[in-house]
């Protein structure tokens, strides 16, 4: 009896995939993909046995029509029992890959679904057709990695995210492969884009940065020493740095420069550059873009994405092809620019759509750009994370902020997980600190916004940057009541495409003397590239203070004296509860630094926020508790740490605005069966507004919001149907609808 992996409607046996060549091609491309974090063998076992139970006449019944059938866990039962004692260890780690490879990471134990539910032996299983082991061959043994180093704090953390990375390479080996036979079925090509070597990337870097004609200021030439230094660094052996550097001193290009340099030196495959806010990612995309081509740089946020384990089931419910339709990104691309959310909760996730990525993290220079805005209640885990990247898979991961948040010991200890061997990349951070000092910030106390908008009259240009969406449209009103000239409203509450055009109006004006006063919510403050002559910023933490000093006097053409950052209490909102906290931290630290534009006064402050937090809260749901292995074997959560590790508490839901052209056609293109959805997914991501969950489930309840009718994509892509709840100024005004509660307007 021929057996066979996948069927073609309406074709005979002869154009079906033979089981064989399926099972043999996923190994080849999953040991290519686990070799380059010393796993090759464990990754080649998972994707040989991964579809082992099609090996059956129930499931080759069911590529006629048949019935589904559990193809899965025969493997994962196999490789357990064939698994020699010195491999037994790993071969557990394999066993969760191949269980999970459909439905996502299992837990250890439970009563239904678990690993051990699915290996007991006493439920039974379609009988395999002895015939496999001659066709694939003995299975090989030595299963553990190459240079594999252990840590005893957090051996069950490292072993669950070894077991992350075969389940990538098993994934995407299993995609990549299923993907190219329904390809060749359908008379297409699979287009992977361009091979772009980084070195050709480099080289476009350095024609880029030669042809830079600044200025002879104090600040460029120091922004020209810090790249200098940092990129001298780049022959350093790979592992953890820092590169501490005030706002517009020039870190976003020295920590490209640097990555690309340092990939290029040792050999390694892409840069990934994390930013916190889907706010600012498109900038950075665009800068990037402008220097190294648009093949080169993956944008890739989690805008547009899977949302759910019963989302993500529906679309494979419909049959094998339509697996191949999720809205999911490998990361292949030579540069990718996305966001802590999508790196991080990626690395903690147990979907297939999330992980399958993850390979392509080995190997790599991570970016982590404004690393202080890692929430505090994952802090532990993703610093565990970092610092696995840079021990076993042979990334360096790049701290990149102009505050550091002291994650290195000895400030933050190594026995609660403070990271080590951290080397600084900047040229002596506290005299750049020094020397770049720009503005001088001072306390006004309470102000109303009738104050504000006074104290804006009195200036032509100028920036306020508050703590919620709410009090950033209402303060824009009252500008707007006060005949305010110039007056211009920046909020997540616009879709990037027009936040884009807004910021680049924004810099016209301050280029060109014109009135420009801001109202703007804290995403101005993640790498904006914008330069005021004075600021005013409500009461927030040191960290977010800082970062809105950086769009105050940027370039240093002014005298800090007559640069001034005004903070500020609002009377009328005063800080939402997860600001709060930071306020009071702040407030524990002025009396001894006084000066709160100094690194010393920066270390304070976020020992400070620690203390106050305790290390409990900073791994709040326990994730790596729940991550647990000895000498008798492993029990990881995979699917219970899923559920609980976000970045974003509260989570928020994408609503997609259609503003022009592009965006129509694009929601138009989802009923295209010709039309790859990742690119859909892709094109979409700049026409995006998110919203708390709840507010989009009532804008789709009053007919607002529709999910865009069609069988292959779900209930995935939300389109707003009421234009008129979307202003060109102000964004989306969901509130129009009644749906807008207080908790609902925080940034």
């Amino acid at each position: 009896m021929a057996h066979y992996a996948h069927s073609v409607a309406a074709k005979s046996e002869d154009h079906w995939q033979p089981l064989a060549d399926h099972l043999k091609a996923v190994a080849a491309l999953a040991e290519s993909r686990g070799g380059k974090f010393g796993a090759s063998r464990a990754a080649f076992v998972a994707g040989l046995l991964h579809d082992l139970g099609k090996y059956t006449k129930q499931f080759q019944r069911r590529l006629d029509g048949g019935e589904r059938v559990d193809h899965a866990t025969a493997g994962a039962r196999t490789v357990m029992e064939r698994a020699a004692k010195p491999d037994r260890l790993c071969a557990e780690l394999i066993a969760y890959a191949i269980a999970g490879h459909h439905g996502g990471l299992p837990d250890r134990r439970g009563l239904t679904g678990s690993l051990d539910a699915r290996l007991d032996p006493k439920r039974a299983l379609p009988d395999l057709d002895p015939v496999w082991q001659g066709e694939l061959g003995p299975l090989p043994s030595g299963l553990a990695p190459d240079g594999f180093r252990l840590d005893a704090r957090l051996a069950g953390f490292q072993l669950a995210m070894l077991c992350r990375f075969l389940f990538s390479c098993l994934v995407d080996a299993d995609y990549r492969d299923t993907e190219e036979f329904y390809a060749k079925a359908d008379g297409r090509r699979v287009d992977r884009g361009a091979d772009i070597p980084l070195a050709g990337l480099k080289a476009k870097l350095d024609m880029h940065l030669s042809g830079l004609r600044r200025t002879d200021t104090g600040v460029n030439r120091l922004r020209a020493e810090v790249l200098n230094h940092a990129r001298a660094r780049a022959g350093e052996a790979s592992g953890l740095f820092s590169l501490t550097v005030p706002t517009g001193g020039g870190k976003t290009l020295t920590s490209l420069a640097f990555a690309l340099d340092h990939a290029v030196r040792h050999g390694l495959d892409r840069v990934v550059y994390a930013i916190p806010f889907t706010s600012v990612i498109d900038q950075t995309a665009q800068t990037f873009r402008g220097i190294l081509g648009d093949d080169a740089v993956l944008e890739h946020h989690s805008a547009m994405q899977l949302g759910s384990a019963a989302e993500e089931e529906r679309f494979r419910a419909g049959g094998e092809a339509n697996k191949l339709r999720l809205a999911m990104e490998d990361w292949s691309a030579p540069v990718v620019v996305t966001t802590n959310v999508q790196l991080f909760e990626s690395l903690f996730a147990d979907r297939p759509s999330r992980c399958r990525k993850l390979h392509n993290l080995a190997r790599a220079v991570i970016v982590l750009d404004e690393a202080q805005t890692i929430p505090l209640h994952v802090l532990r885990p993703c610093m565990a994370a970092m610092d696995e990247l840079a021990r076993n898979y042979g990334s360096s991961v790049v701290l990149c902020t102009a505050t550091q948040p002291a994650l290195a010991a000895p400030d933050f200890p190594e026995k609660h997980g403070g990271l080590t061997n951290v080397r600084e990349l900047a040229p002596d951070p506290d005299r750049l600190q020094r020397r770049l000092k720009r503005v001088t910030i001072r306390r006004a106390g309470q102000t109303r916004d009738e104050d504000l908008v006074a104290a804006l009259r009195e200036h032509h240009q100028g920036l306020v940057v508050v703590n919620t969406r709410a009090h950033a449209l209402e303060l824009y009103r009252t500008a707007q009541q006060a005949d305010l000239d110039g007056i211009v409203h920046l909020t997540t509450r616009m879709v990037a495409v027009d936040r884009r055009k807004v910021l680049e109006d924004i810099r016209g004006r301050l280029k060109d003397g014109l009135s420009c006063r801001v109202i703007a919510t804290s995403l101005v403050e993640a790498g904006v590239d914008v330069d005021f002559p004075c600021v005013w910023r409500a009461e927030a933490g040191l960290d977010s203070i800082l970062q809105a000093a950086g769009r105050c006097n940027r370039e240093g053409l002014r005298s800090p004296e007559k640069s001034v950052v005004t903070v500020f209490e609002a009377p009328d909102r005063p800080p939402p509860r997860e600001v709060r906290g930071f306020v009071g931290d702040l407030q524990r630290v002025v009396d001894a630094h006084p000066e709160l534009d100094t690194l010393d006064a920066v270390r304070a402050y976020f020992l400070e926020v620690y203390w106050r937090k305790g290390t409990e809260a900073l791994d709040r749901e326990k994730v790596l508790e729940k991550l647990r292995a000895d000498a008798t074997g492993t029990d990881f959560a995979f699917r219970t740490v899923a559920e609980r590790f976000r970045l974003i508490e509260e989570g928020m839901a994408p609503v997609i605005v259609r503003r022009d052209p592009r965006s129509r056609d694009a929601v138009a293109d989802l009923s295209n069966p010709a039309k790859p959805i990742g690119g859909i997914a892709r094109t979409l991501q700049p026409y995006v507004v998110q919203v708390p969950p709840r507010v989009r489930d009532e804008l789709i309840s009053s007919g607002q919001v529709r999910y865009f009718a069609s069988g292959r994509v779900g209930d995935q892509f939300a389109v707003l149907q009421a234009c008129d709840l979307y202003e060109d100024d102000v964004g989306l005004l969901w509130e129009r609808a009644g749906v807008l509660r207080p908790e609902d307007s925080v940034f």
